[in-house]
């Protein structure tokens, strides 16, 4: 290469009026402001000096269309790669500062939105998540932020379709993001934020799981659900029934739902039979306690099994989508049992005279062999209030087992059922009126009336329900 290839060279790239191989780190140095426009700013000057340098001493002709050929690729790079900082500002912000609810809502009730992880300048936001796990530096595509992202309810269909379409947009968004930033020397250096200044949901861990909507249809299933055999003559889709009244009433008297308690706790969130800012006041307590007319008269009465269950949960959904809950010791408390809502009956023939209309509640026990003694928890248990008038009392047994329990594990697999066998019967009655008083008092010993050995093969349906004499019920 001789000096005027060179020369047109070095005032082509760096502006410089004359440039020698011995020195021209230096004068294509003086010429940087130039270089960096061309390229980027993603090769530096020194670099490209060496690479025609090393060229002319391998006496490679044509080394400056070499070294040309490198800055254009430099180029190239450059464009295809922007700036972490404008893929910010361009993908990030506008989630940020959007007043549309992220995806995260089609997961969560309250408590979480994905703008909580964002902060208004790309230094917080990307520090941030990197000091708390959320960003993979070495891998960028396997963030756990991603990840997040990317969870999902299996159904697709309606609000979840739009729903989709934003996730699949903020996945899009962070991914192009991370993967520049990752890159950044500086994002990666820079030091931790205080923690108090760290971006994420205000509430605490434990309040963001509870709102989530998987727990939502957990605790659905183990009251509304479990206690559905009360309301199952009239309001099971596709029965008889319950077709003769939606001919007459439509398509609302048909609450429960065949596909099961997903579908029938969507159901009802979409109804006007939830009030959340009155739970207490739902259709769907009013018109089982007849306070509100009901067809299929009084089935609940203040402080029954059913009553709080469906209380229970109202309450709860209600503070959980206003996002009331302020810490962990404020959320209901468990009592780490699974229910299940069956077809058994039980009939208590012969009551004294002086229960009527009072609630009566009847625990089932199962026999312990390998402990010779009776199970102090119940297997089954049911409450209804008694008929005065006819001086007997019936109703179906719900069966609970606890949460996670080989028991409960069949009963989920195969169908809650009790097998034929001799069982306890302990029976509580509220002649004092305490659950009418307060709807969460559990009867106790000051309301046990008597206890009796029952056989029974427990066969499903109204019609095979099993009976007992009230005046064998021994203290």
């Amino acid at each position: 290469m001789n000096g005027a290839e060179n020369s047109i060279l070095t005032r082509g790239i760096c502006g410089s009026k004359e440039t020698r191989w011995g020195a021209s780190t230096r004068n294509i140095g003086s010429g940087a402001g130039k270089w960096k426009q061309f390229t980027g700013g993603r090769a530096s000057v020194v670099t490209i000096s060496s690479c025609v340098r090393w060229c002319a001493r391998m006496s490679i002709k044509y080394a400056h269309v070499a070294a040309i050929a490198m800055v254009v690729a430099c180029r190239l790079v450059t464009a295809a790669e922007p700036a972490a900082e404008d893929v910010f500002a361009r993908r990030i912000l506008p989630i940020f500062n959007s007043p549309n609810p992220s995806s995260c809502t089609q997961c969560h009730l309250a408590g979480v939105d994905l703008k909580q992880y964002i902060r208004p300048s790309e230094e917080a936001t990307f520090v941030s998540l990197r000091e708390q796990g959320l960003v993979d530096i070495e891998r960028p595509e396997n963030s756990k932020i991603l990840k997040l992202i990317n969870m999902r309810e299996a159904n697709q269909a309606g609000a979840a379709l739009i729903q989709e379409k934003t996730r699949q947009a903020e996945y899009a968004a962070f991914a192009e993001w991370l993967k520049v930033a990752a890159a950044d020397p500086k994002l990666r250096e820079v030091a931790p934020p205080a923690p108090e200044r760290r971006p994420g949901p205000e509430r605490p861990l434990e309040i963001i799981r509870h709102a989530r909507k998987d727990r939502l249809l957990e605790s659905f299933e183990n009251n509304i659900w479990a206690m559905r055999f009360r309301c199952m003559g009239c309001h099971v889709e596709g029965s008889e029934s319950n077709d003769k009244l939606r001919q007459k009433h439509g398509d609302r008297v048909a609450w429960i739902k065949s596909t099961g308690p997903q579908a029938t706790m969507e159901y009802l969130l979409a109804s006007r039979l939830i009030d959340v800012q009155h739970p207490e006041r739902s259709l769907l307590l009013l018109k089982p306690l007849n306070e509100v007319k009901h067809g299929g008269g009084k089935k609940f009465i203040v402080g029954d099994q059913g009553y709080q269950a469906f209380r229970g949960w109202l309450d709860d959904y209600a503070m959980t989508v206003a996002d009331r809950y302020s810490d962990a010791a404020s959320l209901p408390k468990p009592d780490g049992l699974e229910r299940f809502g069956t077809d058994v009956w039980i009939k208590l023939s012969n009551l004294p005279a002086e229960w009527g209309d009072s609630l009566l509640q009847a625990d089932i026990h199962a026999w312990a062999p390998q402990r010779n003694e009776w199970d102090t928890q119940p297997i089954a248990s049911t409450d209804r209030a008694v008929w005065g008038k006819g001086r007997q009392w019936q109703h179906t047994l719900t069966l609970s087992a606890p949460a996670d329990s080989a028991q409960a594990k069949t009963w989920r697999t195969s169908g809650p059922s009790l097998p034929a066998d001799r069982y306890l019967m302990r029976v509580y009655v509220d002649r004092a009126g305490r659950k009418a008083r307060d709807w969460q008092a559990r009867l106790g010993q000051e309301d046990y009336v008597g206890q009796v050995e029952v056989q029974s093969a427990w066969p499903a349906g109204y019609g095979k329900m099993t009976i007992v004499d009230a005046d064998r019920l021994e203290k």
